[in-house]
């Protein structure tokens, strides 16, 4: 981007800051107008005494944050509209692709969603000056759809770049960042994990933004992933690496639910059974522990099956009792050595469920995948063409799906990009045979028309996020018989055995089905009002958008299977069996009531206008109730 000139005269505040910031880097910060300088702090380091001002305290403080929460907490009138067009099973599949912006998505996914994710896995703008951050907007009037549903700004732009010569540079990303991570944090699990990627530009102001959202306590480790294996020679430092910062709901909880990776190669290597050992391969660990660790009852001498006398070391104990270690030798589950005088260690047999490799925290970029190969793997799955330049690995998100999921858990991305997480899971659940549901969230972000994503036809992010998932759900239903070109009768067992949900669901970001009148009814006149509540759904909208609205409204999930059918001669959208029945056909009665009492769902939406009357509506609710009690019934 060509750099314009200022056509000013030199500004010399700006100069003077810059010459504090070079002796006191220290005591410049950032105020809503730009960088400042902290005049208490510089006080401080000009004085040899302590300096009063204003009482200190341990947080992250930035211009903006005091906005960040007002906009988490903000109601929305937004919805999502389904896109079937753009979906792949939709009646039936579990999957969700959401576009539009993730602050209003994930407010829409707060009921249906509440503390239903199981893992949560996002790659934000990395903030190195050049990337963009979403450019909130913090008023609600209906002049401001455009801002809020995350197409456009007043100046016709929904993403700004965050330069780093800005003043609010860092506060503009914390900013954005922090209402979407409170509003994420209510979507997990108890025992559930967020993993956030980020590199070294802002690692250090998400630790302290994320301690605070979701506690210190919780926080699980920071990954390091290498990135890249070769050296790169454009800057000052290689820098090969980028973090995965890892934090819990509760961390006891996500304790309990960890797993353990799966043994590889090497790791299976070192089980032997030099014993011959009727259980089968071993391998052992010590038998001693921290003398501060143990109790009186721990601390003995015994003697081996040579005889010979053994004692903890100096400053250790053993692991067990003398009670319990006996046993444990008794039961052949202590090793001495070949010849029965060496120091005993506890066997651990491969056959122990419990066995695995405890997730490290450098991620090797050889064994689990790098830049390269994601641009590698992205470049095959589209034929040859390059349509992102900074994708991530899928065998990244699959390691990282082994530590935190199990086969039928619920993973979000509400920065998905390419959807690298989406055909991580459908890989995933193909291997071993899980049925892990994923919910991508992406704001249309178009692409340069000189990039090769817009010449390949992707005009926008979203574009080539669902045709990545549909080209690997393709890969993954239909996979490539053995070398050789003759398919075993095993090889075709193993293609029925692969049930894996390939599809997903599409849904839009849009403005509430509701005329605007609906929820702002001063901003008309009463000739106005008269003629716009005769029908108070917009006219463009369908039955389909309507049952959207419904589900986020009462709270449920947006996966659930819906079903189109007849009652009655009334169109009738089932969703998930008799868990909602919606129908929005006019001239509904006491027959239509009957019928449907029949099947006794648990809640029923009609339109308030499919009624001839008020008095109609009573009669409709009342027979319900006697028919089918449990049936709750509502109108939109």
């Amino acid at each position: 981007m060509t750099e314009k000139l200022d056509m000013t005269t030199p500004d010399g505040v700006t100069q003077n800051i810059e010459h504090i910031a070079a002796l006191f880097p220290n005591c410049v910060t950032e105020t809503a107008e730009g960088k400042a300088i902290d005049f208490d702090l510089l006080r401080q380091e000009l004085s040899r005494d302590i300096v009063e001002g204003p009482k200190e305290r341990y947080r992250l403080e930035w211009p903006g944050k005091r906005e960040a929460i007002v906009t988490a907490n903000m109601p929305t009138t937004n919805t999502l509209r389904p896109v079937r067009e753009d979906s792949i099973n939709f009646d039936t599949t579990e999957n969700l692709y959401i576009e539009g912006d993730n602050l209003e998505v994930l407010k829409l996914l707060q009921e249906s969603y509440l503390g239903k994710v199981k893992m949560i896995d996002i790659d934000p703008p990395y903030n190195t000056g050049h990337d963009f951050v979403y450019k909130d907007n913090f008023t609600k009037d209906i002049d401001t759809f455009k801002d809020e549903s995350g197409f456009v700004n007043e100046y016709n732009e929904r993403l700004v770049e965050n330069a780093d010569t800005s003043g609010r540079y860092h506060s503009d990303w914390l900013t954005m960042m922090y209402p979407r991570l409170k509003l994420a944090r209510n979507l997990l699990s108890d025992n559930g994990v967020i993993f956030i990627h980020i590199d070294e530009h802002e690692v250090h102001n998400l630790r302290k933004m994320c301690d605070e959202i979701f506690g210190e306590m919780n926080f699980v480790t920071e990954f390091v992933w290498q990135k890249r294996v070769t050296r790169e020679n454009r800057s000052l430092i290689s820098v090969n690496h980028e973090y995965v910062v890892c934090y819990a709901k509760g961390f006891d909880s996500f304790e309990n639910a960890i797993h353990l990776l799966p043994m590889d190669d090497e790791a299976k290597s070192r089980y032997k059974n030099p014993d011959n050992d009727p259980r089968g391969v071993w391998t052992s660990v010590p038998a001693i522990a921290q003398a501060g660790h143990g109790t009186r009852n721990q601390f003995y001498s015994f003697n081996t099956p040579s005889g010979r006398e053994v004692s903890p070391p100096s400053g250790s104990c053993w692991r067990y009792t003398n009670d319990k270690m006996m046993l444990e030798i008794k039961n052949n589950n202590i090793w001495f050595g070949s010849d029965g005088t060496g120091v005993p260690r506890i066997k651990k047999f491969i056959t122990d469920g419990k066995q695995g490799l405890t997730p490290n925290s450098i991620i090797q970029g050889k064994e689990i995948g790098t830049t390269d190969s994601a641009k590698r793997e992205l470049t095959n799955l589209f034929e040859g063409s390059s349509v992102f330049e900074t994708p991530k690995p899928s065998s990244l998100l699959k390691h990282l799906l082994n530590i935190g999921t199990n086969i039928e858990d619920i993973v979000l991305d509400f920065f998905s990009g390419t959807s690298p997480l989406a055909d991580a899971v459908m890989q995933l659940n193909s291997e071993d045979n899980g049925n892990r549901k994923f919910i991508m969230v992406q704001i249309p972000e178009v692409t340069a028309e000189d990039s090769e994503a817009y010449k390949a036809g992707y005009h926008n992010i979203c574009e080539i996020g669902k045709e990545r998932i549909r080209r690997a759900g393709e890969k993954i239903a239909a996979p490539q018989p053995p070398k050789g070109g003759v398919q075993s009768l095993q090889f075709e067992e193993e293609i029925q055995k692969k049930q894996v949900d390939v599809g997903f669901r599409v849904y839009r970001l849009d403005t509430s089905n509701m005329q605007d009148v609906y929820y702002r009814p001063q901003d008309y006149k009463q000739e106005m009002m008269d003629e716009l509540f005769a029908n108070h759904i917009k006219p463009e909208r369908t039955a389909d958008d309507l049952v959207a609205q419904v589900m986020l409204d009462w709270g449920l999930p947006l996966s659930l299977p819906i079903e189109q059918t007849e009652i009655a001669d009334k169109t009738i959208y089932k969703v998930d069996g008799n868990a909602l029945y919606c129908c929005f056909d006019d001239n509904i009665d006491e027959a239509f009531a009957r019928a449907a009492a029949a099947f006794a769902p648990l809640r029923i939406v009609f339109h308030d206008h499919s009624f001839a009357s008020d008095t109609a509506k009573e009669n409709v609710r009342q027979l319900l109730k006697q028919l089918s009690p449990e049936t709750e019934m509502k109108v939109v």
